[in-house]
């Protein structure tokens, strides 16, 4: 496809709109690492993050006509690819959702242990979780929802989330503490 000037977002969204596969093309391209990005946070590997992406860009251009263009595209598509994540962990979250809901452990930290560490070996680190505490931080910590919002996606009670991300955190630490006292 030969173009005299970059097509901007709201350009390449807009022809998307009109069912341009051209421009849907453009769009998967111009979108594909940002979504990789926040799919690989709730996948447990590469193959299944590649799943939810190209799912959730399916669901992008099944329903982009319903885009409101007056609020940020990146935004919207975001929580199409965290729902599509969602989704496809609901399945197995379902059985695990069950647990005693005792007071949560109360942490220390290790503020100096994570500066050893690069951003691949947290993403390792976080992979070690369990899929329900790793869901539970992402949505949490990295993409800002609160418990109230957490429990009504993953039908389980805003305490439950709490918990989750309380045992989360713990296993993270313990984990962080273990992987930089390997390495000194």
């Amino acid at each position: 496809m030969q173009l005299s000037h970059r097509l901007t977002e709201d350009e390449i969204v807009s022809k998307c709109i009109s069912g341009s596969l051209k421009h849907q093309e453009l769009l998967y391209k111009q979108f594909y690492g940002y979504a990789m990005g926040i799919s690989v946070r709730y996948s447990l590997n590469n193959d299944d993050a590649l799943e939810v992406v190209n799912d959730a860009f399916i669901k992008v251009f099944n329903n982009i006509k319903s885009y409101n263009t007056d609020k940020p595209f990146k935004a919207w598509m975001r929580t199409i690819v965290v729902n599509t994540a969602i989704d496809r962990r609901r399945k197995e979250l379902k059985f695990t959702a069950n647990i005693d809901l005792d007071t949560a452990v109360a942490v220390g930290t290790n503020a100096n242990a994570i500066e050893n560490l690069n951003a691949q070996d947290i993403l390792k680190l976080m992979k070690q979780l369990p899929q329900i505490q790793l869901t539970i931080f992402n949505m949490y910590e990295i993409d800002g929802y609160n418990h109230d919002e957490i429990g009504k996606i993953l039908n389980l009670p805003a305490s439950s989330s709490r918990v989750y991300l309380s045992r989360a955190k713990e296993k993270l630490r313990q984990l962080i503490t273990t992987e930089t006292q390997s390495h000194a």
